[in-house]
């Protein structure tokens, strides 16, 4: 029997924690506060601001949301940042992505403190990462290890690859695995034989942005596949990289999508805010 992994009920269990520390943390006189910055009103990224906004409303987090025209201009972007940067009050800084074209996004995310960077993108944050030093993690892989040791799946030890080297997910999510003693594999466009790579995977981690590519022929029977990925189908149904339904007969767990590891980015946003205001 395939284990389901279920992101849901694992996030809700994450965020229902993190709701007695902060009622806990309340209680001592300590109010965690994020500020989330929109640009625009990208339809897609209003409906994650809005997931975002009601999370910490779940938890006891105070939010505060910054929803700018589109036509701000990348110097009056930097002046809120550096306005929350300084207010102590505020514990965790998010810029919602993508920004407008006009603004280096790039300068947008070195603008934020370290010590306020709840998505973990900032170059300090990934090199505290890299050197096994304490730093934010950027949510979605700091979530995939949250979904595989709740789930009773073994890293340590463990042949793992990750298909995909984005410096959100790919990058992180191999530094997380080596972390804890997976042995792992990084694939990409230009790797020979992926097939092959992929079927020596004991956990094997999609996020390579092609919807349903990763078919049972990539698969070592047994394996526990995680899938990333994101979008929406012919019918406009969602799907992931991962086809679910060639998959799922053959893997020892499975995240499906929806369901799977999408629900964990924002629970590991909570997570990541609340260690901000404990520091």
């Amino acid at each position: 029997m395939t284990q389901i992994i279920d992101g849901k009920l694992i996030s809700q269990q994450i965020k229902d924690e993190l709701k007695e520390k902060v009622t806990a943390l309340k209680a001592e006189g300590k109010e965690i506060c994020l500020a989330v910055i929109q640009v625009g009103n990208d339809p897609a990224s209003t409906v994650y601001v809005g997931n975002k906004k009601k999370a910490c409303e779940y938890i006891g987090i105070k939010s505060l949301a910054y929803e700018v025209p589109e036509e701000t201009t990348e110097e009056e972007l930097l002046g809120i940042i550096d306005k929350l940067n300084n207010d102590d009050s505020v514990h965790g800084i998010l810029v919602q992505l993508p920004v407008p074209k006009h603004i280096n996004e790039e300068k947008i995310i070195n603008a934020i403190s370290p010590s306020k960077d709840v998505d973990g993108f900032h170059p300090a944050s990934v090199g505290a990462l890299s050197i096994g030093q304490k730093g934010f993690v950027s949510c979605t892989p700091a979530g995939v290890i949250q979904l595989l040791k709740r789930s009773n799946i073994e890293i340590s030890g463990k042949e793992c690859v990750v298909i995909g080297r984005s410096n959100i997910v790919g990058k992180p999510m191999s530094m997380l695995l080596l972390r804890e003693n997976g042995t792992v594999t990084i694939c990409h466009s230009r790797t020979k034989d992926l097939k092959e790579v992929c079927k020596r995977a004991d956990i094997l981690v999609v996020a390579i942005g092609k919807p349903r590519m990763i078919d049972a022929s990539y698969v070592k029977e047994g394996a526990t596949v995680i899938d990333v990925g994101i979008h929406r189908d012919e019918n406009n149904k969602l799907c992931g990289d991962v086809d679910y339904a060639s998959v799922e007969p053959i893997a020892g767990a499975i995240t499906p999508v929806p369901g799977g590891v999408g629900p964990m980015t924002i629970a590991m946003l909570m997570n990541n805010c609340v260690e901000a205001g404990l520091n």
